[in-house]
């Protein structure tokens, strides 16, 4: 039985899921009650769970504040939905999750005004902050402004849990391998005249500039993933969902992303930007990313979709229908593939469905992952 069936047969009932049923307090409850408690074992392990970048970034007395807030929402929630609602799995569930993070100590949980250093470390903050912040922006609207009819427990929506999981608890060493291709195989190429010279560019510039060089190798990464064939199975995985949603791209097999994202710093790290306008370009990539898989059925003037990627645009890229078959490979502007003969968006329509045609990659994180190294 998969995670998702598992799941199902838990927490899962026959009773209505709109509003007033219990079923959205429950899920909420659920939500906070475990974000809560994973929040709590931050303050009690901060060495091996938490990353020194994040640390320095969150002053304590909010972050205590948040945690919680964060329970107090989860109990009365679980408890709401245990009124509510006849099955009351989701309600206790909740609420036992929201007592265990109080049982231990909540947000009073002292701390060292100094966390030692940690050899190796879990980004266990980095991923409870990236699923709070995308969870509460981009759920409500694709339950407001649905493309399609599908609820947030869709078909395949634990195996894509799993990817955004290790992606970030994995973030040191994610990160240390993602700059390793630019800081050692680049490093000849670095030109510290040229690299002052973009310093002084206006910030406006050095934000527009790391977009474009970065999209400009992503275009071509990406493309190459399509087009050579011991490259395809790995890129397969991103295909194989057959939903799209805010969760959906995080569905990328770790050679993947290594590969991707390694050669796509490399202009970045050569021209040496500012911290400010390349962290910029990192926050917006990081929410663009989201925002062009997700379920929603906005509709973008015109002129828009011919500057910026939009969903509409990257869902064709998904689809099942032949006609968009290695189609619109730019992440961030559709001009770039305009400019390469791989542009493809029919005006007013959406793809019919997603997926393989012929359903190569398997289910489950680590099936995918082996999936490539045993494909012929």
């Amino acid at each position: 039985m998969d995670l998702d069936r598992l799941l199902q047969r838990v927490f899962g009932d026959a009773e209505p899921e709109h509003w007033g049923t219990g079923w959205m307090s429950g899920t909420l409850s659920v939500f906070l009650g475990a974000l809560g408690l994973a929040a709590v074992a931050c303050l009690l392990w901060p060495q091996l769970l938490t990353s020194p970048e994040v640390r320095t970034l969150l002053p304590l007395p909010w972050v205590r504040a948040a945690i919680e807030l964060t329970i107090g929402m989860a109990f009365l929630l679980g408890l709401a939905s245990s009124l509510l609602r006849r099955r009351k799995v989701l309600g206790f569930t909740g609420m036992g999750l929201a007592l265990a993070a109080s049982a231990l100590g909540g947000g009073n949980i002292s701390v060292p005004g100094e966390v030692p250093a940690a050899t190796a470390y879990l980004g266990l903050d980095w991923f409870l902050l990236n699923l709070a912040l995308l969870a509460l922006i981009f759920a409500p609207l694709e339950r407001l402004w649905p493309l399609r009819p599908q609820g947030v427990f869709r078909a395949g929506w634990t195996t894509d849990g799993v990817y955004f999981l290790v992606s970030h608890l994995l973030v040191q060493g994610m990160t240390l391998l993602t700059l390793l291709p630019a800081s050692v195989l680049f490093a000849w190429a670095v030109n510290p005249g040229l690299q002052e010279f973009v310093r002084t560019l206006p910030f406006l510039v050095q934000c527009l500039a790391c977009a474009v060089l970065a999209d400009l190798v992503q275009y071509t990464v990406h493309r190459l993933f399509h087009q050579v064939r011991r490259l395809w199975p790995f890129h397969a995985v991103h295909h194989s969902s057959r939903n799209m949603d805010w969760l959906a791209g995080s569905r990328l097999h770790l050679v993947d992303v290594l590969v991707t994202r390694g050669l796509s710093f490399v202009p970045l790290f050569v021209l040496g930007f500012e911290p400010g306008p390349l962290y910029t370009y990192l926050v917006f990539v990081s929410l663009h990313a989201v925002f062009i898989h997700a379920n929603v059925a906005w509709r973008f003037p015109r002129w828009v979709e011919e500057v910026l990627v939009t969903p509409r645009y990257h869902h064709w890229h998904h689809a099942l229908e032949a006609e968009a078959r290695d189609r619109n490979f730019a992440v961030h502007f559709p001009w770039i593939d305009r400019l390469f003969g791989t542009w493809h968006a029919p005006t007013g329509r959406w793809p019919a469905a997603y997926g393989l045609a012929d359903n190569m990659v398997p289910e489950g994180y680590v099936a995918q992952l082996i999936h490539p190294l045993r494909y012929r």
